[in-house]
């Protein structure tokens, strides 16, 4: 995984749209961030609930694990671009959009 296609998919999901948040691209809903891009370092942040967390980083400890610290347990969670397959990001960002999308937005998604 790159972070090029970490973009591709974060940006395909509806109404995303790229910002900058401490200096990193994010990508945001409606002015919400559901997740954030470090090309640099080679990984990524998508925003989980708990459980969705615990269940990634259990399914694929490789690529997922808690960020440091508070944010890790609100959800905040990294992803190792090297690791990661591209089906795999690319539930764990809907689940991250759908965190922080507004409902009816979501509805709307699920309808399609």
């Amino acid at each position: 995984m790159t972070a090029d296609q970490f973009r591709h998919l974060a940006l395909g999901l509806p109404e995303a749209a790229e910002g900058a948040h401490m200096g990193h691209p994010d990508f945001r809903v409606r002015g919400k961030i559901f997740a954030t891009l470090w090309p640099d370092d080679g990984w990524g942040m998508v925003k989980l609930a708990p459980r969705e967390q615990r269940a990634f980083c259990s399914a694929d400890p490789r690529v997922f694990r808690p960020v440091d610290g508070g944010w890790g347990r609100r959800g905040a969670t990294r992803v190792a671009l090297r690791h990661a397959r591209i089906g795999t990001l690319r539930r764990a960002l809907l689940a991250a959009w759908r965190t922080v999308a507004p409902k009816r937005l979501v509805r709307d998604l699920e309808t399609l």
